[in-house]
């Protein structure tokens, strides 16, 4: 299946795409603020980055594998 990343890739990167997403959560929740809504606690946003993050994730892992493939040459 070409569109499919490979395990060991996605599980590595993982970590790093749902932080990157918690970040951006809680920067647009300060972002909130200003039309009157409440801000999101970093604590919300790192639970809120755990489902977030997989779909982020999967198309990160794509990216990287394309880069990776175009790096060898296969591509």
């Amino acid at each position: 299946m070409r569109n499919r990343p490979p395990l060991r890739l996605f599980l590595l990167l993982y970590p790093f795409t749902a932080l990157a997403v918690a970040i951006n959560l809680f920067m647009l929740a300060l972002l909130w603020q200003a039309v009157g809504w409440t801000a999101l606690s970093p604590v919300a946003s790192l639970w809120l980055c755990l489902p977030l993050g997989l779909p982020a994730n999967w198309w990160v892992t794509l990216w990287v594998k394309g880069l990776i493939d175009e790096a060898e040459g296969r591509k």
